[in-house]
């Protein structure tokens, strides 16, 4: 692609490094920019700025919030006795979604991937144990993707927690494998997690 103005050509390059943007479409979003006010692109700007330098990530179930404990955590509506663990904040928001659930979260922030390098000790997993081990936590519903990461994940966290106090539930596998939870429709999602099983059940005998 041939560029009229190194500037224009530098942006576009940055935009094009965001997934699923190819140059096309950067293009498109940057020439978009510059017809928009100065004030409007400055507000963007500034909106990029503060999150990366001010966000931060929940002390207790480590999803993305603004202050120490996410609003979620701190809701003294939601049950506590209930954790559901996912592997990002988009899952989050998509189990919101539904409306049919009123429990707190766990995010691992990824998945078990030997082949990406992602291991157990790149994740949220020493943090839910310790929630676990503290008490007050009749049950971790594991909503994560029906992926082959997925199901390893599931696997070792159910083997860290099997000795521990509390139940361990999958949600439904109304998901075709190979789904990711923030795709599936809300009311498919909603179902799995109200319709959850003993994650025991779902092992191969």
């Amino acid at each position: 692609m041939n560029f009229s103005s190194r500037l224009l050509e530098n942006a576009v390059n940055e935009f094009s490094r965001l997934p699923g943007v190819g140059q096309k479409t950067a293009l498109r979003l940057v020439l978009h920019l510059l017809n928009q006010p100065v004030q409007d692109v400055q507000r963007f700007s500034e909106a990029l700025t503060r999150l990366k330098n001010d966000i931060r990530f929940c002390d207790v179930c480590q999803n993305i919030s603004d202050s120490p404990v996410c609003e979620i955590c701190t809701n003294k509506k939601r049950d506590r006795d209930l954790i559901c663990v996912v592997e990002d904040t988009r899952d989050v928001m998509a189990i919101e979604n539904t409306n049919q659930y009123n429990g707190v979260y766990h995010v691992l922030g990824g998945l078990i991937s030997p082949m990406d390098g992602v291991g157990p000790s790149e994740l949220n997993i020493e943090s839910l144990i310790g929630r676990v081990k503290n008490g007050g936590v009749g049950e971790i519903i594991l909503a994560l993707s029906a992926t082959m990461e997925g199901d390893t994940t599931i696997f070792y966290v159910y083997k860290r927690l099997k000795d521990l106090p509390v139940k361990i539930s999958t949600i439904a596998r109304g998901i075709a494998f190979g789904g990711e939870i923030e795709y599936v429709d809300e009311i498919t999602l909603g179902r799995s997690i109200a319709t959850r099983i003993p994650y025991e059940n779902s092992l191969i005998k």
